[in-house]
């Protein structure tokens, strides 16, 4: 009797072997004709069975249920997520086919991901970057990503979570460049090392180097900070940016973007403190220059603005707000000489006082539009607001000859768009 029942239970093993091996084989033919809704039904099947697996059958059943989730890149995002939990269940076996089939993985999904992102899908690109990062778990470039375009959808939970992540992980985003110059065209080329040692070596370029970009951190801690903001955690915004300028006090991004929280903040002192705490570090930073001629405009104090604008104009004389900030300097000037105008009366001497004002008036709007045109024989294609500016100066001197000529260039410039 005991005999015939081991003869039994055997037979029952056997059968039951039989059958995880009949599914899986099911399975793997479905997988290479494509067919993958018959992978995922077989494998289900295969699932009910695999308390009996022995180690190599459960390899290739997680090595499968990956392949048929994924559906060669058909899969939803949800399946893509499951595909890598199976996968990363696979031991023992498999290893070189499950590192080429993540890597096809992450190239399809990353692709997906630009695709969205073309299409100004900017939340569907930021799952699919995050995913071609959690495949392998080896380019954090593609997290960063991720991070990135869910801050410009507002999703800012999920992308505090993901820059939370790349700061334990240590990422910076600093990376080494290879470049030479195209000796056709004369201009800097960026090449793997490879193709730009290969171009060299042929002649076709020359002037072979190699640097590090710029680091990413300020730029994720200035968007941290910013979600803390919107999130109304003023506090931990400004430990975010104490931190990260603790670690590099010379940074001087970060100490713009420390200012610029504090901008947030309605903070205008402190703002002012740290940019000119950021200009001592970069005298030469023409953005600078700009933001110290805004706070100082804002504060009434006209002179120091106007020394600032004018430094921005002499570093960068094509900075179309500087010209125009500048302009409207002048401007305001006149609007108060026009003020203290009208509060003079009818009196011999008070008509002299009112023509010597508005000398000093005109030659302030004068002065104002002197600054437009200088800007504009610098800069040939001056946008439209600053010869709205101009014409408009025009019209208040009373110089109906030139403000025409001027509004003859908007019209044109308005037909051309």
């Amino acid at each position: 009797m005991k005999k015939q029942l081991i003869i039994a239970l055997a037979f029952s093993i056997s059968a039951f072997s039989f059958a995880q091996k009949k599914e899986l084989k099911t399975a793997e033919k479905a997988i290479k004709n494509n067919n993958y809704a018959e992978a995922k039904a077989a494998i289900n099947q295969a699932e009910g069975l695999m308390s009996a697996m022995d180690a190599k059958l459960k390899a290739k059943f997680y090595y499968l249920k990956g392949q048929a989730l994924y559906a060669n890149g058909k899969g939803s995002i949800a399946d893509i997520d499951l595909a890598i939990e199976s996968l990363g269940n696979v031991e023992g076996a498999y290893g070189s086919e499950i590192k080429q089939l993540k890597q096809t993985m992450s190239n399809g999904v990353l692709t997906t991901g630009n695709t969205a992102y073309e299409k100004k899908d900017y939340s569907k690109a930021s799952k699919y970057f995050e995913k071609a990062y959690r495949i392998t778990e080896v380019d954090t470039l593609f997290l960063y990503y991720a991070a990135s375009t869910a801050v410009s959808v507002k999703e800012y939970d999920r992308a505090l979570g993901l820059y939370e992540e790349l700061k334990n992980l240590g990422y910076t985003g600093i990376d080494k460049q290879y470049f030479a110059t195209d000796k056709e065209s004369g201009k800097e080329v960026v090449l793997d090392k490879g193709t730009r040692d290969l171009y060299v070596k042929a002649g076709s370029h020359i002037k072979p180097g190699e640097r590090l970009t710029e680091s990413k951190k300020p730029e994720i801690v200035k968007n941290v900070a910013l979600i803390y903001i919107s999130n109304g955690d003023n506090e931990k915004a400004l430990d975010a940016i104490k931190d990260a300028r603790a670690e590099n006090p010379e940074n001087v991004d970060l100490i713009v973007n420390e200012a610029n929280i504090y901008l947030q903040l309605d903070d205008k002192d402190k703002f002012k403190a740290l940019i000119e705490e950021a200009l001592a570090k970069d005298p030469e930073n023409a953005v600078l220059h700009y933001n110290v001629g805004v706070v100082n405009m804002n504060n009434g104090d006209m002179d120091k603005a106007q020394a600032s604008y004018e430094k921005v104009l002499a570093l960068d004389p094509s900075f179309t707000n500087a010209a125009l900030n500048l302009s409207n300097l002048f401007i305001e000037k006149g609007n108060v000489v026009i003020e203290d105008m009208g509060k003079l009366g009818m009196s011999k001497s008070d008509d002299i006082k009112y023509k010597k004002l508005k000398v000093e008036k005109n030659a302030l709007f004068q002065n104002g539009a002197d600054v437009l045109i200088n800007f504009m024989a610098k800069n040939t294609d001056a946008n439209s607001n600053i010869l709205l500016q101009l014409k408009n100066i025009y019209n208040a001197l009373g110089d109906t000859e030139k403000a025409k000529e001027i509004g003859a260039k908007l019209d044109a410039m308005a037909g051309d768009e």
